[in-house]
């Protein structure tokens, strides 16, 4: 099975041994992606709302560096520090997938901590 390692400098870059994304068999998985700014290093300012924004284009600069976009998606994972989010968080997902077919499969969870303090994460998988 060949791996091929999938990277973007509009994301945040990996700070441990993985990768921001492998494609591997017409698959993409993707890390988990937290709200860094990747130009500056730091957890964008703000609530749930400007978290998720964050966490979407540092999905969308992966899925766009392997050549595909938010339509591609198959199925995301989600997790948020706090269910009261959820509506918000909702919200702000939806608007990534407008016009664009089905939205992807979805599975949302609360953790008891995320890195960094952040409010949500998110990892995927799409169809290359």
């Amino acid at each position: 099975m060949k791996r091929q390692a999938i990277s973007s400098d509009s994301a945040p870059l990996a700070i441990g041994p993985y990768s921001q994304a492998i494609l591997s068999e017409g698959l993409l998985f993707t890390s988990g992606q937290i709200p860094l700014d990747p130009a500056k290093g730091k957890v964008v300012e703000g609530g749930i709302e400007e978290q998720s924004h964050q966490v979407m284009k540092n999905l969308g600069a992966i899925l766009e560096a392997a050549g595909l976009a938010y339509g591609d998606l198959l199925k995301c994972t989600v997790f948020l520090s706090d269910m009261k989010n959820f509506q918000t968080f909702n919200e702000v997902y939806a608007c990534y997938f407008e016009g664009g077919g089905p939205a992807p499969a979805r599975s949302t969870v609360e953790v008891s901590a995320l890195p960094l303090g952040v409010l949500i994460e998110i990892e995927a998988i799409a169809r290359a």
